[in-house]
């Protein structure tokens, strides 16, 4: 008997392949279907009638985003439609005059988004204008950015 022999079992061997086949699906078992996913959809594609009403409701005051919800379409395709056309966009923001009133409430610790809301404009709206005038902005807890930190 040579040494080789003693430490050669060939039945621990077997007996670890054929608990593995064991898991494996058997060849009888059909593979499961396939995941049905939705196909990616072409951009839709507005007719002439639906462009000009379009166009008349954004000149009669309706906003991009209501005008996409309406036709089924983004944001993002109302505006291209209305550049398309030569319709003069309408810019929200704060006015002038409502500038020096945002820089009032920021200075009395409003945050930048309590200021929007109340102003109905977007948060970077009111950064935007507050870092135009060289008003100095707070981190999210009040203190005082240090310059070196906020890329202006």
């Amino acid at each position: 008997m040579h040494l080789r022999e003693a430490y050669y079992n060939p039945k621990d061997q077997v007996k670890a392949l054929e608990q593995l086949r064991q898991k494996l699906p058997s060849l009888d078992t059909l593979l499961p279907a396939p995941v049905e996913r939705d196909r990616p959809r072409r951009a839709r594609r507005l007719g002439t009638d639906q462009i000009q009403e379009l166009i008349v409701g954004y000149q009669s005051g309706s906003t991009v985003y209501e005008l996409g919800a309406q036709f089924g379409v983004e944001r993002r395709t109302v505006s291209n439609i209305l550049h398309r056309h030569g319709v003069p966009m309408r810019r929200r923001g704060l006015p002038p005059d409502q500038v020096d009133h945002t820089i009032h409430l920021y200075n009395l610790g409003w945050s930048l988004a309590r200021v929007g809301e109340r102003l109905d404009v977007d948060h970077t709206t009111v950064l935007t204008k507050l870092r135009e005038r060289g008003i100095p902005t707070r981190d999210s807890h009040g203190r005082p950015r240090s310059e070196a930190g906020v890329p202006q």
